[in-house]
């Protein structure tokens, strides 16, 4: 150790997602490269429903039990599904008040400064699946599936390459902006979704051209790429039969286990590019292994490291352009060799 995973809040977490999240992680983490470990954790309270002071009173009591288990020089938790900063300072805060040691070297406990970096690794990743088609994110049409931190962050990422995001989606619906959604739209949203409980649907006051849950389903809307950043198995067969048919050229996850196994078959059946979580979100990781400090240069070169690790182990395997297998294979075979030198067989 130290090792490090997220926390996930929200009435689907159990122990059998919990440990199919742990068993991924494992994996993805390998791909950094870096001795990063893995861990993951999380409870079926959901946060959304809860007022401010029972997620506190939440996080406390939750942490007064974790404490056992986590430290700077143990497991490092990080944002998950349903965690974000205000849940994380609280999980802190109570942490401090059990134990007088809260840090560790250079590397921070739970005092991530950059949130962004997940989805801007996303991004990333869809740029380098991009330049193997000679082509760029530049004018892209792309929904972004959630609107959560991470679906922001690849919103947010997507405009400093000039691509368009489109969409946005929560349990209320989506909202469809068909000219984009700018900087300043994103900001609204961004200051909608940060208020605990609100809904998307919201957004449609401040704004004269978007439209809400039209059309009925966010996957008939014509678009480039789509980035799956919200609930697990959003992404299905049909969804992706939809997508194929209105020109989608590639689904990019930015959650967990977004696209379903039919819905990857589909994918590969129908030639649209994809790009699997245990790749895309090495960008948490990879910012715990440098540290306090991340310049964006070293990002993109580790993101173009990896991705290129992943497509020629790929292409070794007889699995050309299926990063999932690829990166599947890369995780393993260092797991597998880390283990065989400290002597399991």
């Amino acid at each position: 150790g130290p090792y490090e995973g997220p926390l996930h809040l929200g009435p689907h977490v159990n122990g059998g997602l919990i440990k199919a999240l742990g068993f991924d992680n494992v994996f993805s983490n390998a791909l950094t490269g870096y001795d990063v470990g893995s861990s993951v954790g999380g409870s079926d309270f959901n946060p959304f429903d809860k007022s401010e002071a029972e997620v506190q009173r939440f996080c406390q009591s939750y942490m007064t039990e974790l404490a056992k288990y986590v430290g700077p020089d143990i497991d490092h938790p990080t944002m998950g599904m349903g965690v974000g900063k205000k849940e994380m300072g609280y999980l802190f805060g109570q942490y401090k008040r059990l134990n007088a040691k809260s840090t560790s070297s250079s590397v921070p406990f739970m005092k991530k400064k950059d949130s962004e970096v997940a989805g801007e690794a996303v991004v990333l990743f869809a740029k380098e699946m991009l330049k193997d088609k000679n082509q760029s994110l530049m004018g892209k049409r792309c929904l972004i599936l959630g609107s959560g931190k991470n679906a922001r962050a690849v919103a947010s990422k997507l405009l400093e390459y000039g691509a368009v995001p489109l969409t946005f989606s929560d349990e209320s619906g989506h909202v469809y902006e068909p000219s984009g959604i700018d900087e300043s739209k994103l900001r609204t949203i961004s200051n909608i979704k940060m208020e605990r409980g609100a809904m998307l649907g919201r957004y449609v006051i401040s704004s004269t051209t978007a439209k809400f849950n039209e059309p009925g389903s966010v996957f008939d809307i014509p678009c480039d790429l789509c980035f799956p950043c919200g609930q697990i198995k959003c992404v299905d067969e049909e969804a992706v039969t939809k997508l194929a048919d209105n020109g989608c050229m590639g689904v990019i996850e930015g959650g967990h286990k977004n696209v379903t196994i039919e819905g990857r078959k589909a994918l590969k059946g129908r030639g649209v590019m994809y790009g699997p979580h245990i790749v895309t979100l090495t960008g948490a990781n990879i910012a715990h292994a440098h540290g306090n400090t991340l310049p964006s240069e070293t990002l993109e070169e580790d993101v173009r490291r990896i991705y290129n690790d992943v497509k020629g182990a790929a292409t070794e395997f007889n699995a050309r352009g299926d990063l999932f297998a690829g990166g599947s294979m890369v995780g393993f075979l260092r797991v597998a060799n880390a283990m065989l030198a400290h002597g399991a067989v």
